[in-house]
């Protein structure tokens, strides 16, 4: 038997009032369900507090991840996939279906830098692939305790690649955290929503997914 997808509701906001500043600050977010579930089933130390939150209004959907973390790793050699890609980020996975062929990824670094691409099954990238121009954004901000990536994706766009399937979105919701092993030598941390029950880690299979519902 198949195994229950994790569910997240994403509940509805008064249209074109959420204005994202890369803060989480706006009121509207009062409104979101806040996830803290998150987990990193192949390290021993428990990962530090990330909140999630989600909110749509119809045209738009919003997202938030505030991550407690004081000691943030990016790679500022230039602004390459493999920069973007060694940096502490989030990434959140959609997929249209099970068979992940296609899904869809969004890794957003703390600079707001943005790693889009489409993937096939057996990690098949195409780094070509960007998300349907100007139907995304993202802003994001650090502070003493914490950094957080707030973005808005249209609800067009998610549609056009037929992601939304009776208002709910398969996602993964996932966090790569850099720490300094030796001097000037990083080794990733990988934590997600979703435990995937992989020997090793892997956020791209289809046990890694949940459901973001889209309440009326």
């Amino acid at each position: 038997m198949a195994k229950e997808l994790k569910n997240y509701e994403v509940h509805l906001v008064e249209e074109n009032l959420l204005e994202i500043t890369g803060k989480g600050d706006n009121p509207l977010w009062k409104n979101a369900q806040v996830l803290t579930d998150f987990c990193s089933p192949w390290d021993s130390e428990k990962p530090s507090k990330i909140e999630f939150k989600a909110v749509w209004d119809r045209e738009n959907l919003f997202f938030c991840f505030t991550v407690s973390d004081t000691m943030i790793h990016i790679d500022r050699k230039d602004d390459s996939i493999h920069s973007i890609g060694s940096s502490d980020r989030v990434e959140l996975f959609f997929r249209s279906n099970h068979a992940m062929n296609p899904y869809y990824c969004l890794e957003i670094d703390t600079a707001s830098r943005i790693m889009d691409f489409v993937a096939y099954p057996n990690k098949k990238f195409d780094f070509d692939w960007n998300w349907p121009q100007n139907n995304m954004a993202v802003k994001s901000s650090i502070d003493d305790n914490s950094f957080t990536i707030e973005g808005v994706i249209s609800i067009l766009s998610l549609k056009m690649l037929h992601l939304i399937n009776d208002n709910k979105i398969e996602t993964g919701l996932f966090r790569a955290k850099y720490n300094e092993k030796e001097k000037s030598i990083f080794e990733p941390v990988w934590i997600s929503w979703v435990n995937p029950e992989t020997e090793t880690p892997n956020f791209h299979t289809p046990s890694s997914f949940g459901i973001l519902h889209l309440i009326e």
